[in-house]
């Protein structure tokens, strides 16, 4: 085994974005077509995925809002069913950084809920209280498409959308973060118009993340953090989990002429505007992203060797894969206890 794999397999590894098929998900205790099941898992020693119900953006009505609770609640639940013992493979479904913590020193795979897209509590704050005790640890306020909370990166035509619709949060915005604050579950301002992400930093008591971004001044993608926007997220004690999405990464960015130097690049600026311990990994698996080299969960190892070679220490890898992210959860978790 070389240095970098022993290394890697000493780790807490940490991939906070995760996207599971749905409704058809395929059995994760087996090997699958999709980028992360708990055989690559466990091939690949990624201890623990923050799995996603994601809710696409659909009409502001009250039925749209009803068909997403439905939807989000019922990947919430089929993800919590995941954490059981099948085929030889112990997941476990945890919530909070301790029980990360303990599920990985017992040997199990990971499974972190989260929520991606505010449109899943429609106009109902107590679902982010649902959520959170269905075990989500963040909740990303937007996807492609302005929502009630928040204007997205990515305005939908196809839905009638403006350029904006509330000039960055809306009022509803704005109380959702304090109540996420209440009840302990992380901001994750990934897919958020560039005014709602740093009023987001402003408001919010507790870390903002962005779970699955990349650096804009490498490449100019409205779902990429500006420098400004990566100074926003130190000041809140947040960090930005860089994600393997070719066309975040790289202008005109394909899975077969994006590599590690790219991707890596974009973990270098970052560190160098903010420092190691607000940046992290992100690969956004089964929802766009990977690249040739790190395809799936099974190739995480080339990601530590990778990271290496450019010159980070055990120290600062163990930062990046997941050290980071558990010091927001805990933040989180404090403000809310």
């Amino acid at each position: 085994m070389t240095d970098a794999n022993r290394l890697h397999h000493s780790l807490l590894t940490i991939d906070t974005h995760i996207d599971i098929f749905w409704p058809n998900t395929p059995d994760p205790f087996t090997r699958t077509e999709k980028c992360v099941d708990f055989v690559k898992m466990r091939e690949g020693h990624m201890v623990a995925g923050c799995f996603v119900a994601y809710v696409p953006q659909g009409p502001r009505t009250p039925e749209g809002f009803a068909a997403a609770r439905e939807r989000a609640l019922g990947m919430l639940a089929t993800i919590n069913a995941r954490g059981r013992t099948e085929a030889g493979i112990t997941a476990r479904v945890a919530a909070t950084a301790d029980a990360i913590e303990a599920a990985h020193r017992d040997g199990a795979c990971v499974v972190v809920p989260a929520v991606e897209n505010g449109h899943a509590i429609g106009e109902d704050l107590g679902l982010l209280r649902t959520f959170r005790d269905l075990g989500a640890t963040y909740l990303t306020l937007v996807h492609n498409g302005h929502n009630l909370l928040c204007d997205s990166a990515n305005p939908r035509a196809d839905l009638g959308d403006a350029a904006t619709l509330h000039g960055g949060l809306s009022e509803f915005g704005r109380s959702a973060i304090a109540e996420l604050n209440r009840v302990g579950m992380l901001i994750d301002v990934s897919h958020a118009s560039r005014d709602a992400m740093l009023q987001a930093a402003e408001v919010s008591r507790t870390p903002v993340v962005a779970t699955h971004s990349c650096c804009r001044a490498l490449c100019d993608n409205p779902r990429n953090m500006d420098d400004t926007q990566l100074d926003a997220l130190r000041q809140t004690g947040g960090l930005i989990q860089i994600t393997a999405v070719p066309g975040f990464v790289r202008a005109q960015g394909k899975a077969d002429s994006v590599t590690f130097d790219d991707y890596c690049a974009h973990i270098d600026h970052a560190v160098q505007r903010v420092g190691i311990e607000h940046v992290g990994i992100g690969s956004d698996f089964d929802g766009g992203g990977g690249f040739t080299g790190w395809r799936d969960a099974a190739d995480c190892p080339n990601l530590t060797a990778a990271l290496l070679s450019r010159g980070y220490d055990a120290a600062a890898v163990t930062l990046l894969w997941g050290g980071n992210f558990l010091r927001a959860l805990r933040r989180a978790e404090a403000a809310a206890a």
